[in-house]
């Protein structure tokens, strides 16, 4: 790489002919077809890469397990910084999306070169900061989740059982159930009655009342429970569905600027 598209990475915009002509000394060249694997979440860091020619995407991977694309670098952008600063494993993915030839300067030389120039570490402190802002602005707006499963993770083992209650409570099975144990409890009584001794809870089955009293009396609370809970869902799926309508309003209106943009530069 020549000094003048070193010079065009923002990391070294500041350097003077010197210093750029010396860090041209540490970078190595690799070349990489379209698709191929630069490194993964988790690889070993211990290098930066400087983007010549040809594009690469960066992402990660969501607690959803959807690909989330981070950013797309072009000529004169560079990555890896992170992990070649803290000697940690890969933070995200980087994909060649073109033909790449990329500059790759190892930790050792970047330290080696960090200590004569100081300059570049504010160069590089200001970088990363802009980067992380984009990252951040990124990972709020992404507002597409699962309703069911963020519900599902605050469940508690009362509501779960408020849930059970309520759907039987609401279901031709707690019908039957109820009319066949209110059968034969009536059968029950009859019969013990015909052999000449008293039923345990005769005609006109007071017991059973206060039962079925008890019963209602707890089952309406427990249905009132699981149906606010259902309230509370339907909430958060109305906020969910807002903001994904105004993130896409927003991204719309994104559109339609550059639209613009590059049609007065074709009229130009």
């Amino acid at each position: 790489m020549d000094a003048a598209v070193l010079r065009s990475v923002p990391l070294f915009s500041s350097l003077d002919s010197k210093a750029t002509a010396e860090l041209g000394k540490y970078l190595t060249i690799h070349d990489y077809p379209q698709s191929a694997t630069i490194f993964r979440t988790g690889d070993p860091g211990d290098a930066m890469y400087l983007i010549d020619v040809g594009k690469v995407q960066i992402s990660i991977t969501d607690a959803d397990g959807a690909l989330v694309t981070l950013a797309e670098l072009g000529s004169g952008d560079f990555f890896g910084e992170m992990a070649m600063l803290d000697g940690q494993g890969r933070s995200a993915n980087a994909i060649a999306t073109e033909n790449a030839r990329l500059a790759k300067l190892t930790r050792d030389d970047f330290l080696s070169f960090m200590r004569s120039d100081p300059r570049v570490t504010l160069e590089l402190l200001t970088a990363l900061t802009a980067r992380l802002r984009r990252t951040d602005d990124l990972l709020r707006h992404r507002v597409s989740r699962n309703v069911n499963q963020e519900e599902e993770a605050r469940l508690t083992t009362a509501d779960r059982a408020a849930d059970v209650v309520a759907e039987f409570g609401g279901s031709w099975k707690f019908i039957i159930a109820t009319m066949v144990f209110l059968n034969l409890w009536v059968l029950a009584n009859i019969i013990i009655g015909m052999v000449g001794r008293p039923g345990f809870d005769p005609y006109p089955y007071t017991f059973l009342l206060v039962l079925l009293n008890l019963i209602q009396t707890l089952q309406a609370p427990i249905i009132m429970m699981s149906q606010n809970r259902q309230s509370h869902k339907d909430r958060l799926r109305a906020n969910l569905d807002y903001q994904v309508n105004l993130k896409n309003e927003l991204l719309l209106s994104d559109i339609i600027r550059r639209l613009d943009e590059l049609t007065k530069k074709s009229r130009d």
